[in-house]
């Protein structure tokens, strides 16, 4: 099993630790509930050191990753990030990402961290145009700063204007007394803040310098666990739940990221799918009684006739109610449609609804 930069770190707070894609990852601190409202509130920190880093560079780099995603990448400019998917010749999704345009001819792919080995073999077979390709997923290390109180707490490690970076955009410079630090405007609350990427060697230093600069903000460590959370609110789609390897970007409503304007991966079947029409689809659910759904737990209707399945579920700690997302059939699939979830044999009932559950 693999360990952070900042592994030793977690063990010494307490943190319960866990494996997660092959790393011992930090799972918990003081607990779920509290560290999820931190990071509502205040700021907190994640170690998600854990994700994979592809470097693409060449004067086709920007060709290959046209291939292979779904998004249209000629579309970034130097300094901005796009969510995109890479997918599969069966009609699936390999695996969904962040593209960082860092300089003309050269890309940041930041993928999953149970996929990196799939994903690198994935972009590898397709590239016969000469990109260099270049793993650095085991040089670097990614902090996650989330919470509405993140730029303010941050601001004085950095020269940059942080709070003048716009959503999914990212500036390369100093932070922490560190230089050709990547800080993004990305993250995966929904509660503002950055993801900062930075040489494993200066990862505890920042680490440090991070904990001082927000210790009057009441900065606490975060554990995977309210990540979960915090994004299922959100909701923002999981790989491994809300999407894999058999559902398309269309059935679990990422049509925005899936553009019709270049050829890419079996494009020619989800624009057909597109056109026909789908006969499934990815919602967003509340319990209205209280109940907690789960993984693999199946949908129902009225009659009891299974509809579908529950793909992400928990115990909301900001509403404090039952949430999930899962498949169903499109004509259950409507905002405000009557489904029951199937837990231990009795049918509990929820009400399909609008994203985000979570609503500052």
């Amino acid at each position: 099993m693999k360990n952070t930069a900042l592994t030793h770190i977690h063990e010494g707070l307490g943190a319960k630790m866990l494996p997660f894609a092959g790393y011992n990852m930090p799972i918990t601190y003081e607990g779920v509930i509290a560290e999820h409202e931190t990071v509502r509130n205040s700021v907190g920190v994640f170690d998600v050191s854990h994700m994979g880093e592809f470097l693409l560079t060449g004067s086709n780099a920007l060709a290959l990753i046209q291939k292979v995603t779904s998004n249209d990448a000629s579309t970034l400019t130097i300094g901005r990030a796009q969510y995109s998917c890479l997918p599969n010749n069966d009609g699936g999704i390999v695996d969904d990402l962040i593209v960082y345009k860092m300089k003309d001819e050269e890309y940041l792919l930041v993928v999953n961290a149970s996929n990196i080995e799939k994903d690198w073999n994935w972009i590898s077979s397709h590239n016969d145009l000469g990109v260099d390709m270049k793993n650095i997923s085991d040089d670097y290390s990614l902090l996650a700063i989330q919470g509405p109180k993140a730029v303010e707490a941050m601001q004085p490690l950095s020269s940059l204007d942080l709070a003048a970076i716009p959503y999914y955009h990212f500036e390369v410079g100093d932070f922490a007394g560190f230089s050709d630090v990547i800080i993004s405007a990305t993250g995966y609350t929904g509660s503002g803040g950055f993801e900062i990427y930075c040489k494993n060697a200066d990862a505890e230093a920042i680490w440090n310098k991070v904990f001082e600069a927000g210790a009057a903000f009441g900065i606490k460590p975060i554990g995977l666990a309210a990540r979960d959370t915090l994004r299922l609110e959100m909701g923002f789609c999981l790989y491994g739940n809300d999407i894999n390897d058999t559902t398309s970007p269309l059935e679990a409503g990422l049509g925005w990221i899936t553009k019709f304007t270049k050829n890419f991966t079996n494009s020619e079947n989800f624009k057909k799918q597109k056109e026909e029409g789908v006969t499934k689809k990815l919602v967003a659910f509340e319990m209205q009684e209280r109940a907690v759904p789960r993984h693999d737990y199946e949908i129902v209707d009225a009659e009891g006739a299974v509809i579908g399945v529950v793909t992400s579920g928990t115990m909301s700690p900001s509403m404090n109610k039952g949430i999930g997302l899962g498949y169903v059939t499109v004509n259950n699939s409507a905002v405000d449609s009557d489904i029951f979830i199937r837990i231990r044999k009795n049918d509990v009932a929820a009400k399909v609804v609008k994203l985000p559950f979570y609503k500052k």
